[in-house]
């Protein structure tokens, strides 16, 4: 994994919606915009829009941190976290081994 992959790893989890809504697809993936805004009022009791959202799952699937899949006209996401778990190998590695 170069820099530039760690960097935008970590750019995606630098914000509080964006780790709660890779939570929220780690505890049950395969949700729909429509499921994970429900979830977000429901849990933060804030509403934000579905642009809003959608621009915040549009980062978190550039950095490979959700995988999107089609079921019939309804697009699905799931939580893939083996780029984050690569991305804090490769650059805190060497920190975090004990000596």
């Amino acid at each position: 994994m170069n820099d530039e992959e760690i960097d935008i790893v970590f750019k995606a989890i630098a914000h509080p919606e964006r780790r709660h809504i890779l939570a929220s697809l780690h505890k049950r993936s395969g949700q729909s915009l429509f499921e994970i805004c429900a979830s977000s009022l429901a849990e933060a009791g804030q509403p934000l829009s579905r642009q809003t959202i959608s621009q915040h799952l549009d980062m978190l699937e550039r950095a490979g941190l959700i995988e999107v899949t089609w079921m019939g006209r309804t697009k699905t996401h799931s939580a893939n976290l083996s780029p984050l778990r690569e991305a804090v190998k490769a650059a805190l590695g060497a920190y975090l081994e004990e000596k």
